[in-house]
């Protein structure tokens, strides 16, 4: 009697300890489906924070494929490389490179002895871009820019926060013709950085210079001025260089359609935050002429 009490409490207790393990660990299975979702990242999931660290060594290289492997190392000097250039011939990022024209070919220094000036004989020792034609300079072969693409493509998955990495990749895909591919990039893009008026901006010129498609530029480069200006002001002063692009545009649309006023506006916050007002004010004094030779212009000041 008392064996079969005991199996069968024994039976109940194997029973709680199966129900309690299973809800844990649905709840543990559920918070790790939670963080798929919100990463759809497995390296994230991997690797966790140390992710960025190797996404960022993806981007380097593939900047690094962007110059044919002519590239400073840690012992260079890198002042001229602080900004990708690939990214800073996409038009998408500030520069911060210092003193480039000087720099780009002697960041190695001079030989340190005999047996360094010896073996810079074999490996690359010029500044070129593969979208310029590389080490020959042969621009048939500038399609080799897509080379930059795996390592672009990796970085994002790795992180996929970072802007930079979606709107430089969106970028040299439309310079290869490969527009539906920008396309799918840049909405990934904004799936996992909603508020993003980096990747807008990208995606505006996608539609405009790809597509073709002034509305949908207008719109998306709207919504980009939008996130843009409701920013902290300090925030806004880190960046000003993508918003003098996003009100230009928006500036040129409303001039190309007949609607000066609006344009006089776009004109007045592109200047507002550009390094170089001069040439905003050249375009300014473009539309007030136009205004003045309608008869019923009137003056518009900004009141954005």
């Amino acid at each position: 009697m008392n064996s079969a009490k005991t199996f069968w409490l024994l039976l109940v207790a194997l029973f709680v300890v199966c129900f309690s393990l299973a809800a844990n660990l649905a709840t543990q299975f559920q918070a790790l489906e939670n963080r798929r979702h919100q990463s759809n990242n497995f390296f994230n999931l991997l690797l966790g924070d140390s992710s960025r660290i190797f996404a960022n060594s993806s981007y380097v290289e593939a900047d690094d494929y962007y110059h044919s492997g002519y590239y400073p190392t840690i012992f260079d000097n890198n002042e001229a490389f602080k900004t990708p250039h690939m990214a800073e011939d996409s038009g998408t990022v500030a520069g911060q490179n210092k003193n480039e024209e000087a720099l780009e070919n002697t960041f190695m220094g001079p030989p340190r002895n005999w047996i360094d000036a010896f073996g810079r004989h074999f490996i690359p020792n010029r500044h070129t871009h593969l979208d310029e034609g590389g080490p020959t300079g042969d621009l048939s072969t500038s399609h080799k820019v897509e080379e930059i693409l795996p390592w672009l493509k990796l970085s994002a998955e790795l992180d996929p926060d970072n802007v930079q990495t979606y709107t430089v990749t969106a970028y040299w895909l439309r310079r290869l013709h490969k527009d539906e591919e920008a396309n799918q990039v840049l909405f990934e893009g904004l799936r996992n950085n909603p508020d993003s008026y980096e990747i807008l901006y990208e995606l505006g010129r996608l539609y405009d210079e790809s597509y073709h498609d002034t509305n949908r530029a207008q719109n998306v480069w709207e919504a980009a001025g939008r996130k843009f200006l409701a920013l902290p002001q300090d925030d806004q002063e880190d960046n000003k260089l993508i918003f003098e692009r996003i009100a230009t545009h928006l500036a040129e649309l409303e001039e190309n359609s007949g609607n000066l006023p609006e344009a006089l506006k776009w004109f007045r916050d592109a200047q507002m935050a550009s390094e170089t007002p001069g040439d905003i004010q050249l375009r300014i004094e473009e539309v007030q002429k136009k205004m003045a030779a309608q008869p019923s212009a009137a003056p518009v000041n900004s009141v954005r």
